[in-house]
């Protein structure tokens, strides 16, 4: 189990891994050893996330998430297959932690009387400002 937060918890098996063929530094290692992770984690139909936390984590996934609901990450910064799955789990978990966070619900302001009082003495200004620009009147 991995533990995301106190009350989150995901299963080792709804994390799916694969290891490609990496681009990246490693000389000749990098034609032997297949160190990039690619993380699959089915968002749609995990029964670790609560439903609040799941759709919080679609909406922050963006490109990331196929049109199953599969997020997918890719990690491959460092030489090891051992270093790149840390890395792609921490990410998992980074990215869980964000989407657990209940956002602050915006409180509803008025525009205060002074901000009101300067928004039209600007259109006053910008009004005579303007009103010189025109052809000069005939007397």
């Amino acid at each position: 189990m991995l533990r995301v937060t106190p009350t989150i918890a995901i299963d080792e098996s709804e994390i799916e891994e694969r290891f490609i063929a990496s681009a990246g530094p490693g000389g000749q290692n990098v034609n032997k050893v297949a160190t990039t992770v690619q993380l699959r984690f089915d968002v749609a139909h995990s029964p670790s996330l609560p439903d609040p936390v799941r759709l919080r984590l679609i909406a922050l996934s963006g490109a990331r998430l196929t049109r199953d609901g599969v997020l997918i990450l890719t990690a491959r910064e460092f030489r090891t297959q051992e270093r790149n799955r840390a890395a792609a789990r921490a990410r998992l978990l980074a990215l869980i932690r964000e989407a657990a966070i209940i956002p602050k619900a915006r409180k509803r302001t008025k525009p205060t009387r002074a901000s009101k009082e300067r928004r039209i003495e600007h259109k006053k200004l910008r009004a005579r400002l303007k009103k010189f620009r025109g052809r000069p009147a005939d007397d």
